[in-house]
């Protein structure tokens, strides 16, 4: 497949990511949106680094991945601490909470 074909799944996976991230109020719902914009970036690496035969862009990718998975660990738990709070994963109920 062509480079083109697979810079155009990334930027319309990020596009789509922005997009969730924008518009949606649920906390898991913004987590998995940063999720797609992180798997874009991580097919934008992995085709430029097939493109160019080394392995520098899948390296990078794994790193992106360990970061994802640490992201989720503290998103969901910072997503669960505010359902406890509020009943309630709205995040427009955030800015009301006090500390």
């Amino acid at each position: 497949m062509l480079l083109n074909e697979f810079l155009l799944l990334g930027a319309v996976l990020f596009s789509l990511g922005v997009y969730g991230v924008i518009v949606r109020r649920n906390g898991v719902a913004v987590l998995m949106a940063i999720e797609l914009i992180l798997n874009a970036v991580n097919i934008n690496f992995i085709a430029f680094s097939a493109m160019n035969r080394d392995l520098g862009g899948q390296v990078f990718a794994l790193f992106v991945i360990a970061i994802a998975a640490a992201e989720v660990g503290v998103g969901l738990a910072i997503v669960l601490a505010i359902y406890r709070n509020r009943r309630s994963v709205d995040l427009e109920a955030v800015d009301l909470m006090k500390g």
